[in-house]
């Protein structure tokens, strides 16, 4: 503390010195001795009330909208700034109101990094330092099972193959190592598994979390029995989603027992969220998804660098869309409005809350924490899957990776990081770009129904954007069609490059028989149309069928040589199969064109690398895991294959892990209710966190 209150003095005066608005003497001058101690007392007094009122400030601002109080960081430290030089006697500390938000911001940047260069050099004080700024709410030692805890981070909308080129060119130096790029030898296994044929993150991420993707059928739906679209980054529909899984599971979800869950669309059952959308409009204890904002916000310097960084993103994006412009890249899709705000709180403010709510569930000991980092995922759909603006991001991940692996080595129990994705991204122009209409354009036209000469804009299925109005309080976005169709005129929906009529006068799922009575030209105009790869109807003859360019075969012919499917490569007939089933398909599923000889695919929506249903790197994510857990590969060759499979290998890994075979059963601490443990049984071995670590 010593050395970062000197630190804080010598900075408070240099900038005394340089600042003309900022004093540290009296009117008449004072010695140089004096000077010295009033800016001594000045600093003291500020890092007292930063330690002692900045967290009580935070916490009644968590009433606020969570993004604004990121901005209001410099304000608040600037008003604390002025409160310390107002308790220097004589009067000899003043600051305008602007000079003092800039000194308060250096001075806690400075001191934030002083305390961190010297607290790395023991491991005790580093230790103690990052329980100090994580969210523990525990004031009392706990006792920690021996056994080892798993942390999966989830690294959201990168591809097999993008984390393998990326490895490859350095960018991922951390993950290269894991892989045994270098000297050492490798740690980690990189595993491929392929989605289901919705490759987005609401149907893959409910499987991994909860064990089910039954019912999914793309990341936005109409349901003819409700009345309703649902749509996957909805909080509403995320509640409801996971409520489904739950029941027809039985099951509480993968982090049931001691887990936590950080900036996911579902909780996987856990009794720790930060971020999480299916519980973030709940009020309940320890069940509030914004508090996690406050383990992150109570360190001013904290509230500080990310505010700065928030800033230095959006005039990041700023500068590369004007570039991107100015050279005239295609394809190319619309940047401006919101977008950079929200591209700076997904890459920004989201990673910084969560990395942190990770780094405060490893101290404490939990058993399991699943994050999902969705920062690629954001960039990627508005800059394309592989770029520069997209290996920038996956650099600054990589530094978060490496951090989270430095804090497992100060944990109270070993950890395993399982890094892993949720679906890839595939590039290629959009097909309101490269045709001149949307697919509900299309669709009227089949149906012989008018269609604006004006192509509208499809709404964006970037999971960041429902994140930002969560934290904003703002009201979810919903287009009007979505919820008051016309009778007779058809729903479209887009997710990526997956799209869905429905026909919402009609109680049931439309036979082709009942849609070419209604609209002669409507199956033959999608059907034939260059931008489409393939339509799934049902045939009250033949079943499911599937319609592409002069083809006309039944579902279960569909991925035969020179059939339909056979371009979206292994597992896309069982893919559809397995979606023809569901309860909610849509009368008419349309999957966009696929080139294989570039990789790319027409996006129903205004994306460029974009994902949601087959064709391309979107439908193979990846899974890296430590050699030490059991290999997830299926022994027959089948290859790992849906979001269900992820869940079982993830649940053996855990249960592998717990003494009496499931997962959390140790309990490390707070179990999903609360308590230690699940039942108040034997804990198993454990050892105690030291008092000092858990000190308030």
């Amino acid at each position: 503390m010593g050395a970062v209150w000197a630190v804080s003095t010598v900075t408070m005066l240099v900038l005394a010195g340089i600042l003309p608005d900022f004093r540290l003497q009296s009117a008449d001058g004072d010695s140089a001795t004096r000077i010295g101690l009033t800016a001594a007392a000045g600093a003291g007094v500020f890092g007292v009330l930063s330690a002692l009122v900045w967290p009580l400030v935070v916490r009644a601002l968590l009433l606020v909208p969570a993004l604004v109080l990121g901005l209001l960081a410099f304000a608040i430290n600037g008003s604390l700034l002025t409160l310390a030089l107002r308790l220097i006697p004589d009067g000899r500390g003043t600051a305008a109101p602007e000079t003092a938000v800039l000194v308060a911001a250096v001075m806690s940047a400075v001191a934030s990094a002083t305390g961190t260069a010297l607290a790395v050099r023991d491991d005790n004080a580093y230790r103690r330092r990052l329980y100090r700024l994580s969210d523990r709410r525990r004031r009392r030692a706990l006792p920690v099972p021996a056994t080892p805890g798993t942390v999966f981070l989830q690294l959201d909308g990168v591809g097999h193959d993008v984390l393998a080129s990326a490895v490859g060119r350095g960018l991922l130096p951390t993950a290269a190592r894991w892989l045994g790029h270098g000297p050492a030898p490798a740690t980690h296994r990189l595993t491929l598994w392929r989605t289901d044929w919705s490759s987005q993150t609401g149907a893959s991420q409910l499987g991994i979390l909860h064990g089910t993707t039954y019912d999914i059928p793309a990341f936005r739906w109409y349901e003819k029995d409700r009345r309703q679209v649902m749509v996957s980054n909805r909080p509403a529909s995320a509640a409801e989603l996971q409520r489904r899984a739950v029941r027809r599971t039985g099951d509480g979800g993968l982090l049931t027992d001691d887990g936590a869950s950080r900036g996911n669309l579902f909780s996987g059952g856990a009794g720790q969220v930060a971020l999480v959308l299916s519980v973030s409009a709940r009020r309940e204890p320890g069940q509030r998804s914004r508090a996690g904002y406050f383990a992150y916000f109570s360190d001013p310097a904290n509230a500080v660098r990310t505010a700065m960084s928030f800033v230095a993103e959006v005039l990041r994006e700023m500068v590369q869309s004007t570039r991107s412009r100015l050279r005239g890249d295609t394809p190319r899709v619309g940047r401006g409005g919101l977008y950079p705000f929200v591209r700076a709180f997904a890459t920004v403010v989201e990673r910084d809350v969560v990395v942190a709510a990770v780094i405060g569930d490893m101290l404490a000991g939990r058993t399991a924490v699943y994050a999902d980092l969705v920062a690629y995922d954001e960039v990627a759909h508005h800059s394309g899957p592989a770029g520069r603006d997209t290996d920038q991001v996956l650099a600054r991940l990589d530094r978060s990776l490496a951090l989270i692996e430095k804090v497992a080595e100060h944990a109270p129990r070993p950890y395993r990081i399982v890094l892993l994705s949720d679906h890839g991204q595939s590039p290629g122009e959009t097909f309101r770009s490269r045709y001149g209409l949307t697919l509900a354009d299309l669709v009227r036209a089949g149906c012989g129904l008018p269609v604006p000469r004006r192509a509208r804009r499809t709404p964006s299925g970037a999971e960041a954007r429902a994140a930002v109005r969560a934290a904003l309080h703002r009201p979810v976005e919903v287009h009007e069609d979505e919820v008051r169709p016309r009778r007779f005129e058809p729903v479209v929906l887009a997710s990526g490059n997956l799209g869905l009529v429905s026909f919402p006068d009609v109680p049931h799922r439309m036979s082709r028989e009942e849609i070419d009575r209604r609209h002669p030209a409507l199956l033959t105009t999608l059907a034939a149309h260059p931008g489409i790869g393939f339509l799934l109807v049902r045939s009250e003859e033949h079943g499911a069928v599937v319609l592409g360019a002069g083809q006309d075969v039944p579902l279960a012919e569909a991925d035969r040589p020179g059939g339909p499917l056979e371009p979206f490569g292994p597992g896309a007939g069982e893919a559809v199969r397995r979606t023809d089933g569901f309860p909610h398909t849509a009368d008419i599923m349309i999957n966009s064109a696929y080139f294989p000889q570039t990789g790319e695919i027409h996006a129903f929506e205004e994306q460029i690398g974009s994902h949601g249903g087959l064709g391309g790197d979107q439908s193979r994510p990846f899974l890296l895991s430590p050699l030490s857990l059991a290999d997830p590969a299926p022994a027959d060759g089948t290859g790992l294959t849906g979001a269900e499979q992820v869940h079982a290998v993830l649940r053996g890994w855990l249960e592998a892990a717990a003494p009496d075979g499931r997962p959390g059963a140790t309990g490390a601490g707070h179990g999903a209710d609360g308590r230690t443990g699940r039942d108040g049984g034997d804990l198993g071995a454990t050892r105690p966190v030291p008092p000092s670590d858990t000190a308030a």
